[in-house]
């Protein structure tokens, strides 16, 4: 007894001396760029009643720790700056710093596995790694507890893990050989056109969860204030049928018998695809970290039941809205990517047409946003294409125009109206960049008047032109899980599948 009570105590003073020791918040770490032009707010943990000074070049502030235990200071915004900077603190006791620290954009990229791919599996990563020192880049590239458990029962190290402290880990990193294979190909690559063509460190902070449903990365705030969707959080999560069922089904298989009320405080009730799970351990630690922009590859998850997908744009409206609230931004970029093509015989794919034009009227219907098209790189029998390059230089497109504000084409044709008239129905586009062309130089294809059987259409410079006698409902392109259509702009953008209406 007395050797236990021994061994108690020991663990117990340990733990105090832990928790007294001076540290940095986790995102703060060599090699990280902080936003520019706004205040940099930096914190962490130090013994309660702690007098910390603070460093950053000429600027000194000077606070005390919270009965939390935490802290924060606060220093002036700063122009993009691409001199290696150091931030120190210290009290009486202790003395920490973190170094090699840029000023420039910080964008937040999440998702599931095509957001999360890396490099090293990316299919131009043999010889884009020699091309890939670069110190204006950096990342914050997490991992997480359960990455890459699949069909069986999560140990209980990971179910130890599976807490808002412990889920994600990570620390920044400068863009290298030696780094890049394991960084999400899609941020590299919309990071590196970003930061050469601005000329500005870029930061890249990746959250993405192989597998994840949408509702992860919302917060259980927005989904308690929103009356069309606080059902997604009742009872235990794994039961619940307003949630996509293939993700339900992967975490049942994680975790097992679950108990019945799912409460958020039990380790068995916790998952990456529990609803706000992935904000509340990734999201909201961050929301006094300034950034630049959201960048957003996600949907196969939410794209396998006809309810899950006609909800789709307006859970992406309610995420966006929330956090453009969070952090006071109420014009936060949102780009997203689009889902590919992809056939049916290896994959639940059936409904992606329809997902797809839902994507499509996320950008008509939400300010800020924009989305890059992608269904000419899809694989029929893999639902990662492995072209990231494509994606991320897509979504730096997007970037570079509309935040940015460089003149350059960030978008492929998009159907404005379709009217029809002596026995002719005209589809007119913005976007075109001159006349719209197809882009293997054949007759257009992927144009149908019921989904189905297509139909003969032309390009009439800016528009397309189908000869009917009959006026249909809708115009469709692109209507096949694995897209056909070859409709491009001058600037060689393809267009979206899409179904407009005929008036």
């Amino acid at each position: 007894m007395k050797i236990i009570f021994t061994i108690y105590l020991v663990l117990f003073y340990s733990i105090i001396i832990v928790n007294g020791q001076l540290k940095f918040d986790k995102i703060f770490s060599d090699n990280m760029v902080l936003q520019r032009d706004k205040p940099i707010k930096i914190w962490g943990i130090a013994k309660p009643g702690s007098i910390i000074q603070v460093s950053k070049g000429d600027q000194k502030k000077i606070t005390k720790t919270k009965s939390d235990a935490t802290w924060f200071v606060i220093f002036n915004a700063e122009k993009a700056n691409t001199s290696p900077q150091a931030i120190k603190a210290k009290t009486n006791a202790d003395s920490i710093s973190i170094n090699n620290i840029l000023i420039g954009d910080v964008w937040l990229c999440i998702g599931q596995s095509n957001m999360e791919w890396p490099m090293f599996k990316e299919e131009h990563f043999r010889q884009e790694k020699s091309n890939s020192n670069n110190p204006l880049l950096r990342w914050y590239n997490s991992t997480y507890a359960g990455k890459n458990t699949y069909n069986q029962l999560f140990t209980d190290s990971i179910k130890a893990n599976l807490n808002s402290e412990n889920f994600y880990k990570g620390a920044w990193q400068q863009s290298d050989s030696t780094t890049s294979g394991l960084m999400s190909a899609v941020a590299y690559y919309f990071g590196k056109s970003i930061s050469n063509k601005i000329n500005i460190p870029i930061g890249l902070i990746n959250l993405s969860i192989g597998g994840a449903a949408i509702e992860s990365f919302i917060s259980i705030a927005a989904f308690q204030a929103s009356k069309k969707f606080s059902n997604k959080i009742f009872g235990n999560w794994i039961s619940n049928n307003a949630l996509p069922v293939w993700i339900r089904e992967r975490g049942l298989q994680n975790l097992g018998k679950t108990d019945s009320n799912g409460s958020s405080d039990t380790f068995n009730s916790n998952h990456a695809f529990k609803p706000g799970f992935a904000f509340e351990s990734g999201i909201r630690p961050l929301i006094d970290l300034s950034i630049t922009g959201i960048l957003c590859y996600q949907g196969e998850s939410n794209a396998q039941e006809l309810d899950r997908v006609f909800e789709y744009g307006e859970l992406t409206k309610l995420l966006i809205n929330d956090y453009r609230k969070i952090w006071r931004q109420p014009t936060l970029p949102f780009y997203f990517t689009q889902l590919s093509s992809i056939d049916t015989l290896k994959y639940k794919g059936n409904l992606w047409p329809e997902f797809r034009n839902e994507q499509r009227r996320i950008v008509q219907s939400i300010p800020y946003t924009g989305m890059a098209v992608t269904s000419d790189i899809g694989f029929r029998n893999d639902v990662h294409p492995t072209n990231k390059k494509v994606v991320g230089e897509r979504l730096a497109l997007l970037a570079l125009s509309k935040t940015y504000f460089q003149n350059i084409a960030h978008s492929g044709p998009e159907p404005v109206a379709a009217y029809f008239k002596n026995n002719k129905i005209t589809i007119s586009f913005k976007h075109t960049g001159g006349l719209l062309q197809t882009s293997d130089t054949s007759i257009l294809c992927g144009v149908s008047l019921d989904g189905r059987n297509p139909i003969s259409a032309t390009i009439n410079k800016y528009n397309i032109v189908i000869n009917t006698n009959k006026k249909s409902e809708f115009v469709y392109y692109g209507w096949q899980p694995y897209s056909i259509g070859n409709l491009i702009n001058k600037s060689l953008l393809p267009t979206s599948t899409f179904k407009i209406s005929v008036k």
